[in-house]
């Protein structure tokens, strides 16, 4: 063993201590660790710069009790600068001395800057500057950066940079660049204070014309330079460059590729930084710096060396008396390192060895031969080279003694069934005692195929079963004896999550509930734990956990996060999470911009901003809306340039929602304006506000045209074309040759989109290539393509043509078919093939079956056919006929089921019969199979079921001699069930030959409703228009228009759509099913005579090509609804009212005059 047990006498060792290069704050005391073990304790002193430090004449130094760490403080004065210099740490006990490595102490600076006064920089518009920062030294150096005198950082990108020795580079001086003034800052990493040099003002001299320059280096400068960069650190090359335009860098390792899982392209690619730094990557590295004007390189030469580095690090050594042994101290380095060893802390060959010490040192080895009690000691083995060293303690360790067990005796070791598991049985003793395991005390020892024991007493069982229970044993023996242990071993199921809480999205006010189905061991206790946002949730009067579950009532915004459960046992445990939105109530003045759900979608984006604006891209800055409670996801933004598509806003890119400040790539030539739309769970934001126009100015083409081909519209010339790119002023180059001649290069300049070249042979190859060009310069040139010059008339006819197995064709049609009365198309086909073979040969495929076929071969070229060559027949052999040209399903009563079918539209063969297999279903899982065969003129079929629930499948397909053909599927749905009866409008294709084409996908599903009211009267309600489009896409379903084609000929063909109709629901609960076909030629179609309030389900079906079908499409008319006429709205009543209320009013009239008469007056006597 190497390890010695704590209890027995033990030489020291050091188990902590800072770091070899260790720098500290002024402010702070000065702590120096060193830290080690030993029995007897291990006594520590220091030595400082190589002397004895006495700490106990120094007040104020202490070192920690039963420690070597030392404590320097300044409360009572002192400079901790009179501290710094070298220091090793002793650790010393009966048995030896270990040693720490040396420390070097360092205080840590931060001067001031130098005071200066700077006076301004003069340069002229377009040439090149450098700024230098000279920051001062301090330890560790500072980190610079550069800022105007407002404390704005100043903008960096391909033009303006800052150098790795903190200068502020620029390619060429901009006359913006002298509206701010530029201060270089130091920020010290351990005074966390900024030091700010002075301003430095920049004129820039302009002048009426700037002239463009090749580029130049500002740094490195010459043409070459070396760097040197130690193992497992950090490589960083530079090359800065100046010139007009301002030129791009590129970088490149001669002699092999950058290794790019380790470089990175820092500064708009002036900086490669390798991490890690490792023998192969020295070498030759080149940076490239270009424009259109011209380039320049330079070349790094990258030396790689190493600071010492360990293969074999000595280790402690245990021996018996008499034992042999040895300590191997390897490393590796470049320069290789020096191997030096010491004895207790002294060179070993100032030390004797002791009287019982038999030792040999063979350069990184020292051997021990038949060693003794009291040959006991520390040594120490030091690899050093220029650029470091490695120093490691290795106690050699004479000790007799019989096995001890030290672990905990018999231990119960619970684990998780199927894991890989280790029982530990840790033990001593010397000479090193030998280990064996025993399983429940019988067999012999356990090593080998379930098992593995290592050499420190673990055994590893690779996959723990149940058959594993049972009580190890581990026993280990020397020479002087034995001592066991045991360790019992239960196997238990996994506990895990089987039904994890969901996502949900509750309105406040609601209830939200969380359940966590958890499945563990019975005899393992669990818990179940819930976190909301990783922090323990506080179960009071209102958040309640019931066993598996969380019920949150009376939900708030509070309440939204993360939420996770956790089941642990007492050896494993899982977790899952699931979040909870909580919304606010539905917004009643825009329901359109909230999900069923309730989440809305966010409001858009607000005051979009232009900055940081650079030939081709610019930085868009935007405010996010609200997004009511969904998060944005997405921002997607747009453009509209008002050249070639003015007023047309297109999509330019999308970033993520956390994002709100994107820098977008742009296209020369082009006056913009952007807008953003925001986008989360529920759908898209209107879009933004757009933003201020931004122009970007030209540059030379960067894309090759594409599309170049060449090809001859006569016998005599060639046309050269390829695609025309937008941009003004924009022309091509152009360059042809023909192929293989050595001849120079023909080129023309124009701005066409072609050009052709006259008085050619006759089929002749040429090379092509192209280059695209503007004032601002030339793009790249395209690869050299091959185009061919015009074609002529064949004057020869293809010979000796013969059929064998396969066919080689290029007209053919059928000629008649084998089967008695079938009507087909007689239309002549083609297939071209191309070969250069001596014999060609091809095959002709999709032949239909029991035919006969003609056919003649012509030779033809892109433009002309020869004369036809003989004319051969075949007959085709018998095949598998296609499937029926209909199945269809009705009701004939409560227990019996009508099935009718029709003959397939092409039985190639002779019809011997039909065969129906039908089994029954029950939600996924299907009955026993059954099979019913059919004669070949029986096209029904009655058959009664076994209950009114019942469902069944059928496959009905054709048979002929050859074997079944196609089937075709139809599924019984639950008639009885039903409580609503359906209109089912179903949309076919039908093939060309007349025959409905259906699919078992498309077959007709019933979804089950609650029964109606009383039936209505029919009523007459709005004709429905379905559009049917001309492609058929898996969410339209109404399809009309379909597209057939072959090699010779395309051909739209016409669509049928056919309905199925089930109106009423009768007082039995069944419906009467009828079919209606609707002819399509045109769409939109209008669909009329609907029942109200009914359910549809359209299909469409091509009439000409099989197996081309929609899918269902589900719609349901307005209900129906009698007109209750308003009697108090009706003429004649209010009229017959008025006149009752003008004949009460004449009444009251009439009543109050008699009653006025009806007094006394006075007379005459």
């Amino acid at each position: 063993m190497s390890h010695v047990h704590p209890s027995e006498e033990q030489p020291p060792t050091i188990t902590k201590q800072s770091v070899k290069d260790y720098i500290v704050d002024p402010r702070d005391n000065i702590i120096i660790e060193c830290e080690g073990k030993g029995n007897p304790v291990p006594a520590f002193s220091w030595r400082r710069n190589g002397k004895f430090f006495n700490i106990a004449k120094d007040p104020r130094v202490t070192m920690r009790k039963r420690s070597g760490t030392l404590e320097i403080g300044f409360r009572s004065g002192g400079r901790p600068e009179d501290y710094e210099g070298e220091y090793q740490c002793f650790a010393t006990n009966d048995f030896g001395t270990a040693l720490s490595n040396k420390i070097l102490l360092r205080v840590s600076k931060a001067p001031l800057w130098p005071k200066e006064v700077l006076e301004p920089e003069v340069v002229t518009e377009g040439s090149s500057l450098v700024l230098p920062c000279n920051p001062p030294p301090g330890l560790p150096p500072p980190i610079t950066f550069w800022m105007d005198s407002l404390m704005n950082p100043i903008p960096q990108d391909e033009r303006v940079s800052t150098g790795l020795n903190g200068d502020l580079y620029f390619s060429n001086v901009l006359v913006q660049d002298a509206q701010t003034d530029y201060s270089c800052n130091a920020r010290f990493l351990f005074t966390h204070t900024i030091q700010q040099k002075n301003p430095i003002t920049l004129r820039v001299q302009t002048s009426r014309k700037v002239a463009e320059s090749t580029p130049t280096f500002l740094s490195p400068s010459g043409t070459e330079s070396a760097k040197m960069v130690l193992r497992d650190e950090q490589l960083q090359l530079e090359c800065i460059a100046a010139g007009l335009p301002t030129p791009t860098i590129k970088w490149f390792k001669k002699g092999g590729e950058l290794p790019l899982r380790k470089v990175k392209f820092e500064k708009y690619n002036k900086v490669l930084r390798i991490v890690n730094v490792s023998e192969e990557d020295a070498g030759e590295y080149v940076c490239m710096a270009i424009n259109h004007i011209g380039s320049i390189r330079h070349s790094i030469f990258v030396q790689v060396k190493a600071a010492p580095y360990w293969l074999d690090k000595p280790t402690d050594l245990v021996l018996a008396p008499d034992e042999n042994g040895r300590l191997v101290c390897r490393a590796n380095g470049n320069p290789k390192p020096n191997i030096q060893w010491l004895h207790n802390g002294l060179p070993i060959e100032s030390t004797a060895p002791p009287r019982t010490t038999n030792r040999q040192v063979l350069g990184d080895t020292i051997l021990f031969r038949s060693v003794q009690i009291g040959s006991t000691a520390v040594y120490q083995c030091n690899a050093s080279n220029e650029h470091g060293y490695l120093l490691a303690n290795a106690f050699v360790s004479v000790l007799d003694m019989p096995p001890r067990m030290l672990g905990p005796k018999n231990q119960l070791i619970k684990v998780i069934k199927n894991k890989r598991t280790f029982l530990d049985c840790p033990f001593f003793g010397s000479p090193l005692p030998e280990l064996r395991w025993f399983k429940n005390g019988q067999g012999s020892g356990l090593d080998g195929g379930q098992y593995r024991a290592y050499i420190n007493g673990t055994l590893e069982i690779k996959r723990a079963l149940a058959e594993d229970e049972g009580t190890y044993t581990c026993v280990a023996s020397n020479i002087l004896g034995k001592a066991e242990n045991q360790v019992r071993l239960e196997v238990k199921d996994r506990t895990r999550i089987v039904g994890a809480p969901e996502h949900q999205t509750s309105i406040r006010g609601s209830t939200a509930r969380f359940v966590c189905q958890v499945n563990s061991d019975p005899s393992l206790p669990i818990t179940v734990t819930w976190t909301k946002d990783d922090k323990p949730i506080h179960l009071g009067w209102r958040l309640k956990k019931d066993g598996e579950s969380l019920t949150i009532p009376n939900v708030n915004e509070g309440d939204e996060g993360l939420y996770t459960c956790t089941v642990a046992s007492e050896i494993d445990q899982d977790s899952a999470s699931a979040r909870l939105t909580v919304l606010g109530t539905l917004s009643l003045k825009n329901p359109e911009a909230s999900s069923p759900g309730g989440a809305y979608r966010p409001d858009p984006p607000m005051d979009l901003d232009l900055s940081d604006p650079a030939a081709r891209s610019v930085r868009l800055t935007w405010i996010p809306g609200n997004d009511h409670r969904s998060p944005i996801t997405e921002f997607l933004v747009q453009f509209e340039e008002d050249r070639w598509e003015p007023g047309r806003w297109q999509d330019l890119a999308s970033f993520p929602g956390e994002l709100n400040s994107v820098i977008l790539q742009l296209a020369p030539f082009v006056n913009y304006q952007f807008r953003v739309i925001a986008i989360n769970s529920v759908g898209q934001s209107q879009p933004s506000r757009p933003s201020p126009r931004y122009k970007t100015s030209g540059a030379a083409p960067d894309a090759i045209p594409r599309g170049l081909r060449g090809w001859g519209s006569k016998k005599d010339n060639m046309e050269i074309s390829w695609e025309v790119r937008n941009g003004p002023n924009l022309h091509y180059h152009v360059w042809w040759r023909r192929k293989d001649s050595g001849e120079p290069w023909s080129n023309v300049t124009t701005a066409d989109s072609k050009h052709v070249v006259q008085s050619t042979d006759t089929y002749v190859p040429y090379e092509i290539k192209i280059q695209a060009r503007n004032e601002f310069g030339s793009g790249p040139e395209s690869n050299v393509i091959t185009g061919y010059s015009g074609e002529d008339k064949p004057t020869e006819a293809p010979a000796d043509l013969r059929v064998r197995h396969t066919i080689p064709s290029l007209y053919y049609w059928r000629e008649s078919s084998l089967v008695p009365g079938l009507s087909f198309s007689k239309e002549k086909k083609t297939k071209g093939f191309y070969s250069t073979v001596a014999e060609p040969s091809a095959i002709l495929s999709d032949l239909v079956p029991f035919s006969k076929y003609k056919m003649f071969m012509v030779v033809a070229n892109n433009r002309y056919e020869g004369p036809p060559s003989n004319t051969v027949e075949i007959t085709t052999k018998e095949g598998v006929p296609d499937a029926p040209r209909f199945f269809k399903i009705s009701l004939r009563s409560l227990d019996t089921i009508s099935l009718e079918w029709d003959k397939p539209v092409e039985p190639n063969g002779i019809l011997i019969g039909y065969q129906l297999k039908y089994h029954t279903v029950n939600g996924s899982r299907l009955g026993r199979p059954q099979l019913e065969t059919f004669l070949p003129n029986v096209t029904d079929f009655a058959m009664r079921l076994s209950g009114r629930s019942t469902r069944y499948k059928f496959f009905l397909s054709a048979l002929t001699q050859v074997g079944a053909g196609e089937s075709i599927a139809e599924e019984l749905p639950h008639f009885a069930n039903e409580g609503e009866c359906f209109l089912n409008s179903d949309l076919h294709f039908r093939n060309k030959r007349g025959g409905i084409v259906t699919d078992a996908s498309l077959a007709t599903a019933f979804t089950p409703t609650p029964p109606p009211l009383a039936p209505l009267p029919p009523t007459t309600i709005a004709p429905t228009t379905i559009s049917t489009p001309a492609a058929t896409t898996p969410t339209t379903v109404p399809t009309t228009t379909t597209e057939a084609a072959t090699e010779a000929t395309t051909t739209t063909t016409p669509a049928v759509l056919v309905t199925t109709k089930r109106p009423g629901q009768t007082v039995l609960g069944t419906c009467d099913k009828t079919v209606t076909n609707v002819p399509v030629k045109q769409s939109p179609i209008t669909v009329t005579d609907l029942i109200a309030g009914a359910t549809y389900h359209l299909r469409v079906y091509s009439h000409e090509l099989n197996g081309i079908t929609s899918k269902n499409f589900t719609f349901k008319t307005k209900p129906a609804y009698i007109d209750q006429v308003d009697i108090a709205t009706q003429g004649w009543f209010i009229g017959l009212m008025c006149a009752i209320a003008l004949i009460i009013l004449i009444l009251l009239i009439v009543c109050f005059i008699k009653r006025s008469r009806g007094g006394k007056y006075p007379g005459k006597t």
